[in-house]
């Protein structure tokens, strides 16, 4: 299940002002804004995923990685299958390493890396980069199949820890959620692009870090509500253009996506509550766009109560059971396909909040990105980024 930072609100925070001033107190105690931190442990800075590493696993044998020995275990067409259920009952310590004779020992890769999509942004690489998994039994994505996916780290001392998802727009550009980035010291900020299995730094193409220049969130952002949860990062400096690592499309103005099957990811928690753990390997979950109405309708079901009204600045989707984005998950995008373009997605959302996770007919609630673009577009003009970067 992929994860989303869930905020569960009663009906009268959104119909009586009275109670407004609880509202701080509620969103501490129940979605805990203040615990976004991920218990996958420090996510170490990039090392070169071409380098072999020197363990013996018998005469005349090295561990390297899979991609850097000519055996039949790796197809020499392009594609290369990683058990990613592998564990210490291989022979060697890491899933993608493989016990490889001398003989048979690359210094390059044995298969292409790049895919063969065209130029331009949302292109999803379905079939992974450089391999493809087999023993995906959890949603676990593909190694480079969403590469606008970004993960969003808060420097601690030597530690860099998870803060919540973002989606790259442009080489410098981050979306993110307004609940993700508001009062962020943005010096302490590190966001990560091409990033995968977050325990390991032996991916076929490295990830790559970078610091923040600017930060900004909607003016008309509610902090209780959620309403217009939204926000723009500036990096120091792009990202690199690599088969990993490329921007998602932006949606028309107003655009509908109603009844869409799209997909949400992210490594946030598999469930609610204190039970629910965070992931290593980004998930992947496909779920319907729910219409508004019905949307609504569904969620006064809930504790929010019959006079919860939806926001024109949310999108909702999911309502399917055990299959929702959780806490964690906040700012990571919810993307749509392109019609009549293969395998092209836009940003339709960006995860905000919900109740619980992954209950039957409770939809997920997502920034409507159409609906803000914009004030998307008034903030990319002022900093002079190039549209085509995310224009399909």
């Amino acid at each position: 299940m992929i994860l989303l930072n869930f905020l569960i609100l009663c009906a009268c925070i959104l119909t009586c002002g009275a109670q407004n001033t609880s509202v701080d107190n509620l969103i501490a105690e129940i979605f805990r804004t203040g615990d976004t931190r991920s218990s996958i442990g420090p996510i170490t800075s990039n090392a070169n995923p071409g380098s072999v590493q020197i363990e013996s696993c018998g005469y005349q044998k090295e561990c390297v990685r899979r991609w850097l020995c000519k055996s039949g275990t790796i197809n020499t067409n392009g594609e290369g299958l990683i058990d990613i259920r592998i564990g210490s009952g291989s022979q060697c310590k890491n899933y993608m390493d493989l016990c490889c004779d001398l003989s048979n020992k690359s210094v390059d890769p044995i298969f292409p890396i790049a895919p063969d999509n065209p130029k331009g942004c949302g292109y999803k690489n379905s079939n992974g980069v450089g391999f493809k998994i087999i023993g995906a039994v959890n949603q676990e994505a593909e190694f480079g199949e969403f590469p606008w996916m970004l993960a969003i780290l808060r420097e601690e001392g030597p530690r860099n820890v998870y803060e919540c998802g973002g989606a790259l727009i442009a080489p410098n550009v981050v979306l993110t959620a307004a609940h993700c980035a508001r009062n962020k010291e943005r010096s302490s900020i590190v966001v990560r692009a091409g990033e995968w299995d977050t325990q390991i730094t032996q991916e076929i193409i490295g990830h790559e870090d970078r610091h923040v220049k600017e930060i900004v969130y909607h003016e008309q952002f509610n902090k209780g509500a959620l309403y217009n949860d939204i926000a723009l990062m500036l990096l120091e400096s792009p990202f690199s253009s690599k088969p990993n690592i490329q921007p998602v499309c932006l949606p028309n103005v107003g655009e509908n996506f109603d009844f869409d099957r799209c997909y949400a990811t992210g490594w946030g928690k598999n469930q609610f509550g204190k039970d629910g753990e965070y992931q290593v390997i980004l998930k992947k979950v496909d779920m319907p766009v729910v219409p508004a109405q019905q949307c609504q309708a569904n969620l006064r079901e809930t504790r929010l109560g019959r006079h919860f009204i939806l926001h024109d600045s949310f999108i909702c989707a999911g309502g399917e059971k055990d299959k929702d984005t959780c806490k964690g998950d906040g700012g990571s995008p919810l993307v749509c396909p392109i019609k009549g373009q293969k395998d092209r997605f836009v940003s339709a959302g960006i995860i905000s909040w919900g109740v619980l996770c992954g209950e039957e007919n409770i939809p997920g609630l997502y920034a409507n990105v159409a609906y803000l673009r914009p004030w998307i577009d008034a903030k990319l003009q002022n900093w002079n980024i190039d549209p085509t970067y995310y224009t399909p």
